[in-house]
């Protein structure tokens, strides 16, 4: 089972694989053509009823293999508006082999012709609400014909995750090009081919479903690409993110960087309390940031209530544990946030060894390499290179911790104890000391406005693929670099967008 989001962002890491979207288009108009053959004999007259995206190509695609049939491909719409290169290309190969092919202006000139099968190829599962024209008059005439209905990957009108469509048609004869029919007007389709998996919704339909296995590979779904940075690149994110770093003592570096990744990734604002003997320092590697002094030369469980206070009072997202050492008292404090904070947190380096214990109401993202990971109870991997084999364990792990966690090696592994994704990007230059404070930054200024799973994911790939776009630096990369193409990695790195 996928949902509809999930399988588009599948279907964008397929193509980053080197699967492009035009093989996958052919293969998932090969299964609508085996599904027409199996309910209709050669020399059936059938009729595509196609829409201008990709779902529409599907059903160029399927005419192609549909020889033996008396076939003819009926576009809702101008050759000029088809809204994708692929399935403008499936639509050129079709005028060109003199398929019979008609181009519909509006809902007046739509006329169904008399068939045996109509392929509903009009609308995708990337498109939901009511009906518009001509697709509403398009579906009620189908509903209205005595021929078999096959769907292309969901009933045009369905919400492929909910199932959700009025059983009724109901709409005036002069509605326009731009106004909706009845809300959830949808084709009832006899039959559904849905690629790769099934979706959600279609369980509830009165329809017989096929589930076509179309070539995308199992690590499309295994490995984070660039699909998996979907949400983000939908402009969706909290707004007012703040960022919280709660670090620094011995060291100064790793909270200054944490704290700029926040700012890169989408906080609007990035604070950082420190110990007073080392704000200015930590003050002084960016202006952009926010430092808050406490008393004293490291974290301890007297500073914990305003920490907490401040947190709670401006919903901020927290990272915990950049360069804040492993005194007891430290580690004492770091316990004690996390049983009284109630918000998001990712947890870091020296925190991470309190994880376990602690009793909290807090979303954590843990973020350990694979020795911290072991300290914290989790598989004891021998090397770097071998952390991806032990996934199945750090899953288990994740299960009985209750927290997302984010295993950073050369392969990062990222679980919340029921999904698990592998993060291949990256180079060897990220070996040097930083780019894992940079990652638990990047996770804090996702996860106002995310799932923690996915910020975890979006934020191993980036970090990984901000490193890949400085690859010219070899061993020469600093973690400070990674802040400039962040921003880059994130919304502007080629692949991320699939056509709906």
């Amino acid at each position: 089972m996928i949902s509809v989001e999930r399988m588009a962002q599948v279907d964008a890491n397929a193509a980053a694989l080197g699967v492009p979207r035009k093989q996958l288009m052919e293969s998932s108009g090969n299964a609508v053509a085996r599904e027409v053959r199996s309910v209709a004999d050669p020399g059936a007259r059938v009729v595509v009823v196609a829409g201008r995206g990709n779902n529409g190509g599907d059903g160029f695609v399927a005419a192609r293999f549909l020889e033996e049939y008396d076939c003819s491909v009926h576009l809702l719409g101008r050759e000029e508006t088809i809204a994708t290169d692929i399935a403008r290309e499936n639509w050129a190969a079709l005028q060109r082999a003199e398929y019979e092919t008609e181009e519909v202006g509006g809902s007046r000139e739509f006329e169904l012709p008399d068939c045996d099968v109509v392929v509903d190829a009009m609308l995708g599962t990337g498109v939901t609400g009511a009906l518009r024209e001509p697709e509403a008059t398009a579906a009620e005439r189908i509903d209205e014909s005595d021929a078999t209905v096959v769907s292309v990957d969901v009933p045009s009108g369905v919400n492929a995750d909910t199932g959700e469509a009025s059983e009724a048609l109901r709409a005036s004869d002069d509605a326009s090009g731009d106004e909706p029919r009845a809300p959830g007007a949808a084709v009832a389709a006899d039959r559904v081919v849905t690629f790769h998996d099934q979706k959600p919704g279609l369980d509830s339909l009165d329809a017989e479903v096929t589930v076509a296995d179309i070539g995308i590979p199992r690590a499309a779904e295994q490995f984070l690409g660039p699909g998996d940075l979907r949400p983000v690149r939908r402009g969706e994110k909290a707004e007012d993110a703040r960022a919280y770093v709660i670090g620094g003592g011995p060291y100064t570096g790793a909270p200054a960087l944490a704290a700029q990744a926040a700012l890169r990734t989408g906080a609007d604002l990035s604070f950082v309390a420190a110990p007073e003997p080392v704000a200015g320092q930590i003050q002084g590697y960016a202006e952009d940031l926010i430092v808050q002094s406490y008393e004293g030369e490291r974290l301890t469980p007297e500073q914990v209530p305003d920490l907490v206070e401040t947190a709670e009072n401006y919903d901020d997202v927290v990272v915990l544990g950049p360069g804040l050492g492993s005194a007891d008292e430290t580690l004492d404090a770091a316990e004690r946030f996390l049983a009284e904070f109630s918000g998001p947190v990712v947890v870091d380096a020296d925190a991470l060894p309190v994880v376990p214990e602690v009793e909290t109401d807090a979303t954590l993202v843990c973020t350990p390499n694979r020795k911290e990971l072991a300290k914290m109870g989790g598989p004891d991997v021998e090397s770097d290179d071998a952390l991806r084999d032990h996934a199945d364990g750090i899953e288990a792990f994740a299960a009985d911790l209750g927290h997302v966690v984010l295993a950073k090696a050369k392969d990062d592994v990222i679980s919340d104890g029921e999904r698990t994704r592998i993060n291949r990007a990256g180079t060897p230059g990220m070996t040097v000391g930083g780019t894992g404070d940079t990652l638990a930054g990047t996770v804090a200024g996702l996860l106002g406005g995310h799932d923690p799973f996915e910020s975890a994911c979006m934020a191993a790939y980036a970090n990984g693929r901000a490193a890949e776009l400085l690859d010219d630096r070899h061993d020469g990369l600093l973690a400070s670099d990674l802040l400039d193409v962040l921003p880059r990695a994130l919304w502007n790195d080629e692949g991320g967008e699939d056509d709906e």
